[in-house]
């Protein structure tokens, strides 16, 4: 339970209640409120008027009857951090047991008012927390109390801004007005916060090192400077530290001082060696005591610092030279070596001789204290001893020396080597002689003299090393010798050689004279492209500025000799671009293969040098071809005459049609959109054929609509108009509609007059032109007086020649050929025409059973002529008659087809058959002329009346 203490002082008396009592507990509440989430709370709107009501009663107290006393009460209540908004703290009422006064029902008296509580003032505390005016119960309001944020001090330094844990409570005081005055008391609240494991440990820095000595002995034990921070309380707050990786010879103790602070410790648990390894990293990590714990971590290096544990040392204990007794001064003699582990001071090394060597070793031999060379101070003398025991000490910080002893041989010399001396003709600097590539033949290097100090022995000179030269003697002269070359030199085969004049004498001694010899670079290489050929291909319709290639051409020369400029030749195209410094070729605009499918141009490689030297390449661009032209036929429309009955699958006409593009993307498909149940194409030739022989009778002419698709992906395509129109073929032969029977008559009175038409013969002909012109002629006659009956060519009237007499009574028969003028052989039918000669006819069954017999008619082969003249004429020229009449069936017929075929197709459509006064052509309809009493077999008279 929360421990509640309630004390009154009097008005005046100083003293304390003694009713109430400082350790009485009413009925309060021990609250272990342990989450949440708050929020700033709202004031009351009668704050500043409670405040104002307050000053005035305390005024007037002393002298108002009512107001007798004051009482000043302190409540106390503990709650977890962090909890939410509206938990309950307490309850004022009755923890300061107001039980005679409802603070939310009636009065406890008649016209007693109400308890009201308030705020005093709106301070820090007035912000966590929620009164309710009229119960008095404290709430949390919706801002989260956080006790580190409230109440936790901040450091300094390095984990200033870290929240420190302070020793004192964390308290929310608060002031709270009991009233009316009747009730009046000044309440003070204090809330304790306890802490909860919100937070975890965090150490200052995020990296710490550590050093320790490599002869630290096990137990060491190293503070870890910055430990981890928590800014909980208590078991919330550090507990432990444990590292992630001992290694082995590390572990971590943590010790508390009287503060309660916990400090890391790293004790050392094995044996270190700074020269095995110089340091160790790992994570150090921060354990509370929370339930669950949180943990906090930082990397931990740990450096082994180094200490003289190691002295210098030799490899060897002893070294053995030899020196010409005839040596100079300054040559050198040995270097000696001692190796030391430690780092930096501690590996120091100094070198000095031992006290056992004597002072004319020392004076003949100095010895190099830092560096351990050893060289000879002077000349030989030739009295020195030939055996030198140099004791050597290598010393290092605090170490016992190390030592190693250097035997030195002198090898006496009796005679002096041979002296070689050079004069350069050539350039020279500090030894090195400079030649040009290309130089000639035997172009002079130096002069050599050799000499015999003693001038007694002869003395060989000859030239030792690899190279184009050669040492020959120069004569006149004795011991003269000239070095020169044997062949050009060549830069980019070799730049430097070294050669070494060699001088011996008789007794076996020599001397070398080095010469070295560097060779200078010219401008003797031109810029070589690795292919003279460059074969190149881009797909046409490029983006612009494409890239094609990037040239690249060597040259052998150095320095700015051997940089190379790249060049487009004369003969290349304005829209070729190439980068003079990166050989990088591109084009500018876009390329069309069916403009121009190959470019072919130089290009050139210059380089840099005086004067300039050039190579030529070929550049070769193939435009790969695109599908981006669609077929194209050469006509729009296609027009094809074509007789009818022509043969199935018989050559119609031949549809071209081309593709720019190439390969597959110009390989054309033609297909028939319509009609393909008639026609089809030949895709290979585009020929058009028809399955079935067509009739011009049937349909006159085709309209067709054919596709050419190309095989590219994706294909493109284009369509053209065909027309095919079915020239006439004389294949009908007339068709005689008039008279109907060869066995019906016609009653012919006697009294008709001549030149009276009688009937007429009616037929048409289903072709056109020429074919369809119809002529009529009388071929077979039978009767009593046939001749009396004539027939008009072009009308097929029929009509009578002469009167008629007593004895011309009776049946005449007459055959009337109905012929047409087709070519080049024309057709016809024949149809008999029945007259009937008399007044009556009276009896009918005897003139139907002579039209039953088969008439015995001689047939006249005289060809049907259509003639504006009268058919009685006779011609002066029979003979001419059937060739005049060929040739003008045959001139017709040319004209008509030249001249009738633009206006055939609309006149023809929806019309067959047009009159022979129209078109020369004798195609009646049958409503036209025909009489329908004619179609029957009554007889009907003609005369005049």
């Amino acid at each position: 339970m929360t421990a509640v203490s309630v004390g009154m002082n009097y008005p005046g008396t100083g003293r304390r209640s003694q009713a109430l009592g400082t350790s009485w507990l009413p009925r309060s509440r021990h609250r272990q409120l342990e989450m949440g989430h708050l929020r700033s709370a709202g004031r009351t709107t009668s704050h500043r008027n409670l405040q104002h009501l307050f000053l005035f009663l305390l005024f007037i107290g002393p002298f108002n009857c009512f107001a007798s006393y004051s009482r000043a009460t302190e409540l106390f209540y503990s709650l977890n951090e962090g909890l939410p908004a509206g938990v309950l703290i307490g309850s004022l009422a009755q923890d300061l047991r107001l039980h005679g006064v409802a603070a939310e029902g009636p009065p406890a008296r008649r016209g007693e008012p109400a308890l009201s509580f308030s705020l005093a003032s709106q301070g820090l505390g007035g912000q966590y927390v929620s009164l309710d005016n009229r119960s008095g119960e404290l709430h949390t309001s919706a801002l989260q109390i956080d006790r580190e944020a409230l109440c936790l001090e901040t450091g300094t330094g390095l984990s200033a801004s870290l929240p420190v844990p302070s020793s004192e409570p964390c308290l929310l005081l608060l002031d709270v007005l009991v009233l009316p005055q009747e009730h009046f008391r000044l309440v003070k609240v204090k809330i304790a916060i306890r802490d909860v494991n919100d937070n975890a440990p965090q150490f200052p820095v995020p990296n710490m090192r550590l050093w320790v000595p490599e002869n630290a002995p096990i137990d060491t034990r190293l503070a870890i400077e910055h430990p981890a921070l928590d800014p909980d309380l208590g078991t919330n707050a550090v507990q432990t530290y444990h590292l992630q990786d001992d290694y082995g010879v590390f572990t971590l103790d943590v010790e508390e001082n009287e503060s309660g602070e916990r400090t890391p410790y790293l004790i050392v648990m094995g044996a270190l060696d700074r020269e095995d390894r110089e340091e160790y990293v790992t994570l150090i990590i921060a354990e509370d005591g929370g339930t669950p714990p949180l943990l906090g971590s930082a990397t931990l290096t740990i450096g082994i610092s180094d200490i003289n544990d190691n002295c210098p040392q030799f490899s060897d204990s002893q070294l053995n030279v030899t020196v010409y007794g005839n040596s100079s001064a300054g040559t050198h003699v040995a270097t000696i070596h001692a190796v030391d582990m430690d780092l930096g001071s501690n590996a120091q090394i100094s070198y000095s001789y031992s006290q056992k060597v004597p002072q004319p070793s020392r004076d003949l031999f100095h010895l190099d204290e830092s560096t351990g060379a050893i060289k000879l101070s002077s000349k030989i003398d030739g009295d020195a001893p030939r055996l030198h025991r140099l004791t050597i000490l290598a010393n290092g910080p605090g170490c016992i020396p190390a030592v190693i002893t250097v035997l030195v041989s002198i090898i006496k010399v009796m005679l002096r080597p041979p002296e070689v001396v050079p004069r350069f003709i050539a350039n020279e600097v500090e030894g090195v002689v400079y030649l040009k590539e290309l130089e000639p033949v035997n172009t002079p290097i130096a002069f050599f003299t050799i000499k015999d100090p003693d001038e007694k022995y002869k003395v060989d000179c000859f030239l030792d090393g690899n190279g184009p030269f050669k040492l020959s003697p120069y004569k006149p002269y004795n011991n003269e010798y000239l070095l020169e070359t044997t062949r050009p030199l060549d830069y980019e085969v070799q730049q430097f050689y070294e050669i070494s004049v060699v001088a011996w004498n008789s007794e076996g001694f020599h001397v070398n004279k080095i010469i070295k010899v560097q060779v200078l670079d010219d401008n003797d290489n031109s810029p070589v492209f690795p292919q003279q050929l460059i074969e190149l291909s881009i797909e046409e319709n490029n983006a612009p500025n494409a890239f094609l290639t990037k040239l690249h051409a060597t040259d052998a020369d150095s320095g700015e000799r051997g940089k190379v400029s790249y060049f487009l030749g004369p003969d290349a195209p304005s829209y070729f671009s190439l980068d003079k410094t990166t050989g990088v070729l591109t084009v500018s605009t876009q390329l069309d293969r069916e403009e121009k499918e190959k470019y072919r141009y130089t290009v050139k490689a210059i380089d840099s040098g005086l004067p300039p030297r050039e190579s030529l390449a070929t550049v070769t661009i193939t435009v790969l071809d695109k599908n981006d032209n669609s077929p194209r036929f050469i006509n729009k429309d296609f027009s094809f005459f074509v007789p009818e009955n022509f043969p199935g699958f018989g050559e119609i006409g031949v549809i071209s049609v081309t593709d720019a593009d190439s390969g597959q993307n110009g390989w054309v498909a033609l297909s028939v959109v319509n009609g393909s149940d008639i026609f089809v194409i030949d895709t290979g030739k585009g020929v058009l054929r028809a399955k079935v022989s067509l009739d011009r009778e049937q349909q006159s002419s085709y309209v067709l609509w054919v596709e050419a698709v190309d095989g590219g992906d994706p294909a493109l395509s284009s369509t053209a108009k065909i027309t095919i129109l079915l020239l006439d073929i004389n294949d009908n032969p007339p068709l005689v509609l008039f008279p109907q029977s060869n066995t019906s008559y016609l009653l012919v009175l006697p009294s008709t007059l001549p030149g009276s038409p009688i009937t007429e013969v009616y037929a048409v002909d289903k072709d056109t032109g020429m074919n369809a012109v119809i002529a009529y002629s009388i071929i077979g006659r039978r009767g009593p007086r046939p001749e009396s009956f004539r027939i008009d060519p072009k009308t097929g009237n029929i009509t009578l020649e002469e009167s008629l007499m007593q004895n011309d009574y009776g049946l005449y028969r007459l055959l009337v050929k109905v012929s047409d003028h087709g070519y080049p052989e024309p057709l016809h039918s024949t149809v008999m025409v029945n007259l009937f000669v008399n007044d009556t006819v009276s009896n009918e069954s005897y003139i139907e059973s002579l039209l039953r017999k088969e008439p015995d008619i001689n047939i006249e082969e005289k060809e049907p002529q259509i003639s504006i003249e009268p058919t009685h004429k006779k011609m002066e020229s029979p003979s001419c008659v059937p060739t005049l009449v060929a040739l003008s069936i045959i001139s017709l017929g040319s004209i008509t087809l030249v001249t009738g075929m633009g206006i055939y197709i609309c006149l023809r459509k929806g019309k067959k058959h047009h009159r022979a006064d129209e078109n020369l052509e004798v195609q009646i309809p049958l409503n036209g002329r025909i009489d329908l009493h004619m179609l029957e077999k009554k007889p009907m008279e003609i005369s005049n009346i």
